[in-house]
């Protein structure tokens, strides 16, 4: 909790005063990953993240041991093994919204977007690109995500034993509740 309140605190800091900026401090990122021995799945609803509306700029940061398995040695596995997260303990997202103007912060709607930015996980940042949508509703913003992800990109190995059974990719969900935060 207290590594909550402090990444809430940073997050906060990162933005300028003036801006509109909205917050969630439970965001949710899961990934998913179809094989032919299992499937790959895992879900984390703990990611802290700040929206400035007024210049598109956004970032969430997640605990890597806030994503939970369905099977507890899988969840293990990742943990000790692939994501090291006593070494590597969050990943993070700063990025930008390209076609800020194509959205109408003051009207009820969907609108499609474009966010560029950096990802970085096990301390390996990658510049990515996806499609999204933002959708504003009464009292906050609800934004959507999925993209694919190569593990191998982020110095993610995979055992060779067990690497030409899983797909080289994985399917990434984001989706964030931004509520307002107050000026003080």
């Amino acid at each position: 909790m207290k590594r909550l309140f402090l990444l809430a605190f940073f997050l906060n800091i990162v933005f300028a005063v003036n801006g509109q900026k909205y917050m969630t401090k439970n965001g949710f990122i899961g990934f998913y990953s179809h094989t032919p021995m299992e499937d790959i799945k895992a879900d984390n609803n703990q990611v802290v993240g700040v929206l400035d509306i007024s210049t598109g700029e956004m970032v969430f940061q997640a605990l890597i041991k806030s994503f939970h398995f369905d099977r507890a040695l899988m969840e293990e596995h990742f943990n000790e093994n692939y994501m090291e997260s006593e070494k590597f303990p969050k990943s993070l997202f700063k990025g930008k919204i390209t076609n800020l103007a194509s959205v109408d912060f003051s009207k009820t709607g969907t609108y499609d977007v474009t966010v560029e930015g950096d990802l970085t996980i096990r301390d390996v940042t990658n510049k990515i690109s996806t499609k999204g949508t933002i959708e504003v509703v009464n009292g906050g913003i609800n934004a959507n995500s999925k993209f694919n992800i190569v593990p191998e990109d982020y110095k993610i190995t995979i055992p060779g034993v067990v690497r030409d059974k899983f797909d080289k990719s994985m399917a990434v969900t984001v989706t964030m509740k931004y509520t307002p935060i107050a000026n003080k």
